[in-house]
């Protein structure tokens, strides 16, 4: 008797709660109403999970995109829900979009939910913003694009992928992701550490497969979670970075040869040490935690986003094989050129091959591996007549506007030719 009061007091409970979510969720309409602009329309789905569980399932689907369509098509290209603990304001606009990204730092500010903030940190990229943000974005940027930089990397690249291709030729069956992952990791993780193949290297790619699961999960941070899981494989990276970082700082303090200072950085942690032992009086000098943070943070490419964009760009070619042999008929061409002069290959090649470039964007374009950006509004903004009020947060949907057909033609078909320049 006692487990049935129960059972429907818990029912009471929830059935008030919805009751109470649904008044507070109309309330908050009408006194955004009252405003200039309109609130979106839109659903907050169950209580706390929101709509949560849809939104992961979609991107477990062939069409990761469904959940964006589904509800642009009840409420309009901007609409309203409730996902991984937070309630936001979607667009699938290009034209909000832009006005979202192109106010960055000055009405809206990066705002992500609660567990990537609780994976990343407080020190996190996603989360610098203003003065901080345009300073480490000028350090990171100017390594990046300098000469010496690319000479190297290019180098680096081309070993990485003559080592894979040789482990290639003996194995039955071909796991295309993991095989990319493991050439692509090594190269970036060399470019931010200076870090070679080695047990560190290992430990690292190993523990980084687990943080990394965690970017998309439900907030509940208890033992045996994703969560809990990825915030455990983070403190193991962050004590091994932390390592070589605090190492890499004393033996620049040590050294007191004014060449060396003024030497070209080797990777992105002496960028940032630098900073460091250069601006000792800057309000602003990096501390040793935040540049450990951004390092862990710029490994993401490595493991995740190039990995993925190289096998769907496979994938994607294996369907279309007349793209295929462009694609084929076009490096061949540039190896012979090569051959023939003896020069080594340089940064630039890549852009000398049009139809490559035009695979490039078309794999882009249609895997969508960054598919969205998160930002918050620091007060009442109004787009196009749609009102976004202060401290909502904005999700500016990147996939939905490729995927589009108001935008691209057949968006779901893999076309190259469709970035051809037109004379």
């Amino acid at each position: 008797m006692e487990w049935f009061i129960g059972f429907w007091i818990l029912v009471g409970i929830f059935v008030g709660w919805c009751w109470y979510s649904k008044e507070k969720s109309s309330s908050s309409d009408m006194k955004m109403e009252q405003k200039s602009g309109v609130l979106p329309k839109g659903s907050f789905g169950w209580p706390l999970i929101g709509e949560t569980l849809d939104f992961i399932a979609a991107g477990y689907t062939s069409q990761p995109v469904s959940f964006m369509e589904k509800r642009r098509s009840l409420y309009g290209k901007v609409f309203k829900t409730h996902i991984l603990g937070t309630p936001i304001i979607v667009s699938t606009d290009p034209a909000v979009n832009k006005v979202v990204l192109q106010n960055h730092g000055n009405i809206f500010i990066p705002a992500y939910p609660k567990s990537i903030r609780e994976i990343f940190g407080e020190y996190s990229i996603l989360q610098t913003n203003g003065t901080l943000q345009k300073k480490v974005h000028a350090l990171i940027g100017g390594f990046l694009r300098s000469p010496q930089f690319k000479s190297r990397i290019t180098k680096d690249i081309e070993h990485h992928v003559k080592l894979t291709l040789t482990s290639w030729k003996d194995l039955p069956l071909l796991f295309v992701q993991e095989e990319t992952q493991k050439f692509t990791f090594r190269v970036l993780v060399k470019a931010l550490l200076s870090l070679d193949p080695s047990d560190d290297l290992d430990f690292l790619k190993r523990e980084f497969n687990e943080f990394i699961k965690g970017l998309i999960c439900l907030p509940i941070k208890l033992p045996g979670t994703r969560l809990y899981k990825s915030l455990k494989a983070k403190e193991r990276i962050f004590k091994l970075v932390k390592k070589i970082v605090e190492q890499r700082k004393l033996g620049l303090e040590k050294s007191e040869d004014q060449e060396h200072q003024n030497t070209i950085p080797n990777d992105a942690v002496d960028v940032l040490l630098r900073d460091i032992s250069g601006e000792q009086n800057d309000k602003q000098s990096l501390s040793l935690d935040f540049i450990i943070s951004h390092i862990i943070e710029l490994m993401i490419p490595g493991e995740e986003t190039v990995p993925m964009s190289m096998t769907l760009a496979v994938k994607f070619l294996s369907d279309c094989p007349v793209a295929l042999e462009l694609l084929t008929e076009e490096n061949m061409k540039l190896k012979r050129q090569k051959t023939d002069s003896g020069d080594d290959y340089c940064w630039t090649d890549y852009m000398s091959m049009q139809f490559t470039q035009n695979v490039i964007n078309e794999t882009l374009r249609v895997a969508n591996i960054i598919n969205a950006v998160w930002r918050k509004a620091l007060k009442d903004v109004e787009i196009k007549g749609i009102l976004i009020p202060e401290g909502w947060c904005v999700l500016t949907s990147f996939s939905s506007v490729h995927m589009d057909e108001e935008n691209y033609e057949n968006p779901y078909e893999f076309d190259p030719w469709r970035w051809e320049v037109k004379l």
